[in-house]
């Protein structure tokens, strides 16, 4: 990334609970997770290396010392071999209020500190601990808790809104790691216990809590409103998961992680026994590219699929558009093909579409099984990097990054224009002072046409330094399908 140095906004002046979701849809599932394609890459693969993971029960007590030859309960078992793994995860975060013009006059901030409080879980021996996205946003300090009540100081790794995962790190050997399972062979109607700490200290313990149920269903799409993440293949269980539960484990009867509980669907603000988890697989997979490559890649293949009804099915994920020069163009893909399957991963709409691309990730080559005219074909489909993901960003402000719009950006965002700096990235600060947010794109500063980042970082370097203008940029941009503007200052830092 290009840093242009010394440009900057003038600014002239929690609990961490589950998502609150309002509509879910259910698909079919299959219990074969078989394929007979040679690049067939099961999730749980990927991660093996990083985040081993088993199928058979991890040791542990078995038997109470006063009851003698009694088994202990499968879920004490799986409590007990899970939770010195878990702890709590309290972050702080700076608040800002709307700012007047007298608060701009006397140079009065309305900012304020608020906490927050979630669960996260050890999955490796240096002392990452994988937990929710909304839990550490935002966060200026995060601090962990073990179940003693120990505080340790812990650093953000790195995070990723679209899936809801975050990793943290922690001293190597503070807190031991979890056993972790696999998601790939979860039966329903088995058990599923929940751990963590809901409703963060009110109860004034540190150790996590137990809760208990079945798997209520798999590959459960969720339909956010107002939310750009992907709950799409998700795990259902009425296991409750309250709020401080987010981020924590969802374990099977063999004390293995099989999934990080997410997100609950509530009219009431509580446990309803409808929690929703994300997969272990998935989520390992997502924390090895945090960890490895300090991001996470999101796969792209150069065609749009939408769900569409047919006579014998609610909805089939249909091939809208195919774009020219793009992987999917070379494996020969076309509008109106019907996807069956992708690797192992089964195809009803098009958010298991999405779902599959994550879990089969970017640099790799994917077996796609599709309809066309009532015959079934298959193909080899190579998953690269999105556009956006490949390009240079520019750094034009502090806290404003910018990507050149290309023919390749307007197929992956759907853009009706042709040219401008796309945002990618902007610090809440900045947006809050600027109006401006993550997907606009900048066609215009005060009149002059900007037509790629270099020209709008020249632009606000030359704003920024005008005696003339007082630092005064109107900034055109396209929002969706409507056009604005925003008028702000900028100015160089330090002056």
């Amino acid at each position: 990334m290009r840093v242009i140095g010394g440009v900057g906004v003038l600014f002239l002046a929690g609990l961490g609970v589950g998502a609150i979701v309002t509509t879910l849809a259910d698909r079919p599932t299959s219990a074969d997770l078989s394929s007979d394609s040679p690049d067939a890459l099961l999730v749980s693969t990927l991660a093996t290396d990083r985040f081993p993971q088993e199928t058979t029960p991890p040791p542990a007590r078995t038997k109470r010392p006063e009851a003698g030859d009694a088994p202990l309960p499968p879920t004490v078992t799986a409590a007990r071999n899970v939770g010195p793994s878990v702890v709590s995860i309290r972050t702080e975060r700076t608040v800002r209020g709307p700012v007047t013009r007298l608060d701009q006059m006397f140079g009065r901030s309305r900012a304020r500190k608020a906490s927050g409080l979630g669960s996260g879980f050890v999955v490796d021996a240096d002392g990452h601990i994988l937990t929710n996205h909304h839990v550490v946003r935002d966060a200026d300090r995060i601090e962990v808790v073990d179940q003693s009540g120990r505080r340790l100081p812990a650093e953000l790794v790195g995070s990723d809104e679209i899936t809801d995962l975050a990793m943290v790190h922690v001293t190597p050997g503070t807190i031991p790691t979890a056993p972790l399972g696999t998601s790939s062979d979860l039966v329903v109607g088995e058990p599923a216990i929940a751990i963590g700490n809901p409703s963060g200290y009110q109860l004034a313990n540190t150790e996590p809590t137990v809760t208990t149920g079945v798997i209520s269903g798999t590959g459960r799409d969720i339909v956010s409103q107002g939310e750009e993440v992907l709950y799409a293949d998700m795990i259902q269980t009425d296991a409750a998961i309250n709020p401080g539960n987010s981020g924590g484990p969802l374990v099977n009867a063999d004390g293995r992680v099989i999934g990080v509980n997410s997100s609950i669907f509530t009219l009431s603000g509580g446990s309803e026994g409808l929690g929703f988890a994300i997969p272990i697989d998935r989520a390992l997979r997502i924390a090895s590219e945090i960890i490895d490559v300090g991001r996470v890649r999101r796969p792209w293949v150069g065609l749009t699929v939408v769900s569409e009804p047919s006579e014998e099915y609610i909805r089939v994920p249909v091939v809208e558009q195919v774009y020219p020069d793009t992987p999917a163009e070379r494996a020969g893909l076309r509008a109106g093909d019907v996807i069956v399957r992708l690797n192992q991963h089964e195809i009803h709409s098009h958010l298991d579409w999405d779902v599959a691309l994550v879990d089969v990730g970017v640099n790799h080559v994917a077996t796609v099984e599709y309809r066309r005219n009532g015959a079934l074909s298959k193909t080899r489909l190579e998953l690269e990097e999105i556009p956006s993901g490949r390009a240079e960003r520019v750094e034009v402000l502090s806290g404003l990054q910018l990507i050149s719009v290309t023919p390749q950006i307007r197929q992956e965002r759907s853009l009706f224009i042709e040219f401008g700096a796309l945002i990618v990235d902007i610090d809440a600060d900045v947006a809050r002072q600027t109006g401006l947010r993550k997907g606009d794109v900048i066609y215009g500063i005060n009149g002059n046409e900007v037509r790629s980042v270099d020209e709008a970082a020249e632009m606000f370097t030359y704003y920024a330094r005008e005696a003339r203008t007082n630092g005064m940029v109107r900034v055109y941009v396209v929002r969706g399908n409507r056009r604005g503007a925003f008028d702000f200052r900028v100015g160089r830092t330090g002056s």
